[in-house]
């Protein structure tokens, strides 16, 4: 097998140095971002994902659903918005429903019916029965008996005035008193009739309230408005949990259940998204998993009407039910991740995702894309629409303070936030970036994916666009530069950021103690990475791994701790591979244990990227031989081959740190345009040991503080490098520490004999 280069490799490496003058002049259009305009299609304010804005241009024109897949922050949520937008601006007059729900009693107090008609004709329906109501409830007379009452209460005061008279007259003729006597049996007798007929007067009124409440039930029979295409004007609703009661709707609980108190049913019904809504977004479509609703949807889609029920089998409102179908011919627009996509692809033999096919289209979103001149100007216009976005965030929060007290005012009281004296001339405007801070984005985005290309996942940047133009606006610049985007990169990290952070800075003293405590025979700096859920970025650290080979005991190789799967596939491969080379260059082979460690790798490995690291460990230790301290190493092993791994360009960049005092790192080669990024508005020159090509990148200014990065085939590469011996060196060392041992074990075992 051949481990040398050809001239193209060499070739490749000189075009990987000319990436920053490539990247400049694809970005020459352009002094800043003051000169780019945003598309006035909404579809292509979002940038990269292509195949998805074709997919949803197709199933808007033929009114489908539509299944978008892929990472958080990559645009599905954006991409729904933008096609609600093109829908309302093309069809939407069209498809906007145009009746209005209506609900009135069924044949029973459970069952409820529905009705469509125009809002118009309902609203006169109504206006016309409750003004008939109202006069029915007019038209009853009030019972009384006041005529009466007052010709009683005449002859009773006749009598009392009569009484006192005859009193008065008494005193001088005595028969008078006779008078007096009956007038008050008479006085008496009227105020018990007055007294009885008040008493009937009531009894009377109180049996007529029988004909009030057959008003009443009169009213519980009036129609119910559920639905007004007049208010509910909105396309699409967002439904972040989809169940039965906000896709279907209901019935909602009625506390006066008995006494002709209770609420009619038709005015207890409230209807979901499936009657109202054209569109229905579902965010994550593992809740939908979640809730149980998705059988449920299936049937909608298929039928596009539903009947209404009630609650749980034991719940309130358990018989309440729909006599007739709700309609429901909905445009469903959903997003989830790849492990809810397998979850679907098994459930039901993936009905749902037939049933999506069937109308519409599943959307494979994009995470990464290729660093195109069209991706590049892409990048520039989403830059460009950020900052607007940040103007009309100004306007709503400064924008009245702004009117009333000026700039001097915007000034007092933005001191007052930041704690400090802000410049005479400092305005809260937005900048524009310059062409350098436009590559600085890009060069972020390439470090954030691999294999020479940007990554989509967009929704982390925002934060560093908005914390880069606060910066450049307390600077007072004219433009936002490099600095402010570095600066913000600072201030943004996710949580595995922050514990990546930290663990570099533990590492550095462990890298230092390991250097000056040992001969680094078996010592060697790997590179790992660690993933952030949230912005899926990954944030690099060096691995120091620690290898012994022990002659005799077991044949075996052992990597304790929280070891993965494919980590421990990866020691056991590495053991082949040097059990391979052995019989290749026929050295006697001997028993060994081989032990790995990661060295205070508390976290657990996973992953196959240290294999070569291992094997340079294990070799180093069997030939006792150190390895290069100040250089780091990735990649997978296979064989002798080097094969690439993921988040190269973080595990280098976490260890370019001066402070940290490393030299330089071995890569496979296929990952070499993985370094392209990090010669963004850096001095770098081309360098070669013996055969292996490499990249000297300068970490301070006049060329100072070099960073050393060789391109390895194989892992005699590495070798050279880490070591400093080549093929030929590393297996004499090796034959003739066999040969050692093997001669070693035939004299223990002559003396067990003897």
């Amino acid at each position: 097998m051949s481990n040398g280069y050809n001239e193209n490799d060499y070739k490749w490496i000189n075009e990987i140095l000319l990436y920053p003058q490539k990247l400049e002049k694809r970005l020459d259009y352009l002094e800043d971002t003051s000169s780019i305009k945003v598309p006035g299609d909404p579809i292509e304010k979002v940038i990269f994902q292509d195949k998805a804005k074709k997919a949803i241009r197709k199933v808007a024109q033929n009114r489908g659903h539509m299944l978008m897949v892929g990472k958080p922050g990559t645009g599905k949520s954006l991409l729904a918005g933008m096609f609600k937008d093109v829908l309302e601006r093309s069809i939407g007059d069209y498809i906007r429903p145009k009746k209005a729900i209506a609900a009135y009693p069924g044949k029973d107090s459970n069952h409820v019916r529905f009705a469509y008609e125009h809002p118009e004709r309902i609203d006169k329906y109504l206006k016309d029965l409750r003004a008939e109501i109202e006069e029915a409830k007019q038209s009853i007379e009030e019972f009384s008996l006041a005529d009466l009452i007052a010709s009683v209460r005449k002859v009773k005061k006749f009598l009392i005035w009569g009484a006192c008279l005859s009193i008065i007259g008494g005193i001088y003729f005595p028969p008078l008193f006779i008078v007096t006597g009956l007038a008050g049996i008479g006085s008496i007798f009227m105020f018990m009739q007055e007294n009885n007929h008040k008493v009937q007067e009531k009894i009377q009124r109180e049996s007529l309230q029988g004909m009030i409440l057959s008003v009443k039930h009169i009213e519980d029979m009036v129609p119910e408005l559920l639905y007004d295409p007049r208010k509910d004007k909105d396309l699409m609703v967002n439904v972040s949990e989809p169940n039965s009661k906000n896709m279907k709707g209901g019935f909602l609980h009625d506390p006066y259940q008995s006494g002709k108190l209770q609420t009619p049913i038709h005015k207890r019904a409230y209807l979901g998204a499936h009657a109202k809504a054209p569109i229905i977004y579902i965010d994550e479509l593992k809740t939908l998993v979640k809730t149980r609703y998705m059988y449920s949807l299936f049937e909608i889609m298929q039928n596009k009407r539903y009947m209404l029920e009630g609650g749980t089998n034991t719940g309130s409102g358990a018989a309440d039910r729909s006599e007739n179908h709700l309609k429901a011919d909905n445009i469903i627009i959903a997003c989830c991740n790849h492990d809810t996509l397998i979850h679907l692809q098994e459930e039901g033999d993936g009905a749902f995702l037939s049933r999506i096919e069937d109308k519409g289209e599943i959307i494979e979103m994009e995470t990464s894309v290729p660093e195109t001149a069209d991706n590049v100007k892409q990048v520039a216009q989403y830059i460009k629409q950020e900052i607007l976005n940040l103007e009309q965030e100004f306007e709503r929060t400064w924008g009245k303070v702004f009117e009333k007290e000026g700039n001097a005012g915007v000034r007092e009281r933005s001191e007052k936030i930041y704690g400090k004296k802000l410049p005479p001339d400092y305005k809260l405007t937005v900048r524009d970036f310059s062409r350098n801070a436009v590559t600085e984005i890009i060069k972020e985005l390439r470090c954030r994916s691999s294999d020479g290309k940007l990554s989509c996942i967009l929704r982390p940047i925002n934060g560093i666009l908005k914390t880069a133009e606060l910066e450049a606006i307390i600077d007072n610049s004219e433009f936002v530069e490099p600095k402010h985007i570095r600066t913000a990169l600072e201030e943004h990290l996710s949580l595995e950021g922050a514990v990546s952070v930290e663990i570099i800075q533990q590492k550095k003293d462990l890298k230092k103690y390991i250097t000056s405590m040992t001969d680094s025979i078996g010592y060697v700096v790997g590179l790992a990475v660690i993933h952030s859920r949230s912005s899926g970025q990954m944030f690099g650290q060096p691995l120091p791994i620690h290898c012994q080979i022990n002659t005799g005991g077991s044949d075996i190789i052992t990597a304790p701790g929280k070891i993965g799967d494919i980590a421990k596939a990866a020691a056991q491969n590495v053991r082949a591979s040097i059990k391979r080379l052995m019989r290749k260059i026929e050295a006697p082979y001997v028993c060994c244990e081989m032990h790995i460690e990661y060295v205070q790798a508390h976290g657990g490995i996973e992953g196959d990227s240290a294999s070569v690291a291992m094997d340079i460990g294990l070799i180093s230790d069997y030939i006792q031989h150190p390895v290069n301290q100040k250089f780091g190493i990735t990649g997978s092993l296979t064989g002798d081959i080097i094969l690439a791994v993921g988040g190269v360009t973080e595990k280098i960049r976490s260890i370019m740190d001066i402070n940290l005092t490393m030299e330089g790192a071995c890569i496979p080669w296929q990952n070499k345009y993985d370094i392209e990024p990090l010669l963004v508005n850096m001095e770098s020159e081309y360098i070669q040991l013996d055969d292996v090509p490499g990249i000297r990148i300068y970490r301070s200014d006049d060329r100072k503080d070099p960073f050393d990065i060789y391109f390895c085939k194989t892992k005699y590469n590495a070798y050279r490098i880490l070591m400093g011996l080549n093929k030929s060196e590393v297996e004499a060392k090796m034959v003739e520490r066999s040969r050692k041992d093997l001669e070693f074990t035939k004299q223990v075992k002559c003396e067990y004999e003897h």
